[in-house]
């Protein structure tokens, strides 16, 4: 790879070669990843800043550092830099779709929604690659982290397009041998004087919603364990450590062979948490993440729809 021209600036390059350092934390390092000089490297780098007039990265003895500025311009540059590959990957494609879809899922879901899917979207498909990352955390698809998120309850605003792919309920639960320690709560206040599994990350909505006399309103918990996905609160419960709430498909098989028990189902406020996949869409959408969010769609809801 080279990025020394005469006359016009490979900017492409210039790049590829600031994530590199970025990513790297180091000028030698970036080299031999890219196959050049430190010395060459270290020109793209001062000839970068130069024309961007502003200082890209700091240089310390012992790693760079992103300034803020390098923050921005490592985001555009990696939408720029993916952008450009989805376009020659769905030109080269010829209407049949190719490359890899980073798909971003909770854990339970993952589990037991989308992988059992996958094999006949694959076979559909041959030339597509997923990458599933599992998690209940938000992970950031306008910065190009991820192709698309499955997620749940209300979206934030934003310039992402979402498909309903359809609904979950929740459920506060426990198991018998906790209830038979601590005590049932008969009210959403009894929670107050019980250990609450809650979720290690903020969602929009904070604690955990009920409806008492008409009117909803939150109700703030405390716990002594914290997780960031279900599957390990509903382990937690089942292990009698405390109370949980969680979407209704983690426990249909626990709740219905009594392993847990469903609680203050009087006071739950029956709000449904509608499941969309999200992602960028638009005329640059690659065809492969659209054929995934389609099939997603047809699958889930049993409607073929596509797009956009």
């Amino acid at each position: 790879m080279s990025t020394e021209k005469t006359g016009k600036t490979d900017r492409t390059a210039e790049m590829e070669t600031f994530l590199s350092v970025a990513c790297t934390g180091s000028l030698s390092a970036a080299a031999r990843e890219l196959d050049l000089t430190p010395s060459a490297v270290s020109r793209i780098m001062t000839r970068l800043e130069k024309r961007l007039g502003v200082r890209l990265i700091v240089r310390s003895t012992r790693k760079l550092r992103l300034t803020s500025e390098g923050e921005s311009y490592a985001l555009a540059a990696r939408r720029i830099l993916k952008d450009l590959a989805d376009t020659e990957s769905s030109i080269a494609s010829r209407g049949s779709p190719s490359g890899s879809i980073k798909v971003t899922t909770a854990t339970a879901h993952s589990r037991l929604t989308i992988v059992p899917l996958l094999k006949e979207f694959l076979q559909r498909y041959p030339d597509i690659r997923i990458e599933i990352d599992v998690s209940d955390q938000i992970r950031d698809v306008q910065a190009g982290h991820v192709d698309v998120a499955i997620r749940f309850g209300q979206l934030p605003d934003s310039g992402l397009h979402a498909r309903r792919l359809g609904e979950t309920g929740r459920v506060v639960l426990a198991s018998p041998d906790y209830l038979a320690k601590a005590g049932v709560p008969q009210t959403p206040a009894d929670l107050a004087h019980h250990n609450c599994l809650d979720f290690s990350f903020r969602r929009l909505e904070p604690g955990w919603p009920f409806r008492e006399n008409n009117q909803d309103y939150m109700l703030a918990v405390s716990g002594n364990v914290i997780a960031n996905n279900g599957e390990t609160l509903v382990e937690l419960a089942l292990q009698g450590i405390g109370i949980t709430r969680v979407g209704c498909f983690h426990v249909q098989q626990a709740l219905a062979t009594g392993q847990l028990v469903a609680l203050l189902e009087d006071y739950n406020p029956q709000d449904r948490e509608a499941i969309h996949a999200v992602f960028i869409g638009g005329h640059t959408m690659p065809a492969r993440v659209r054929v995934f969010v389609d099939y997603l769609v047809e699958k889930m809801t049993g409607k073929a729809k596509t797009a956009d």
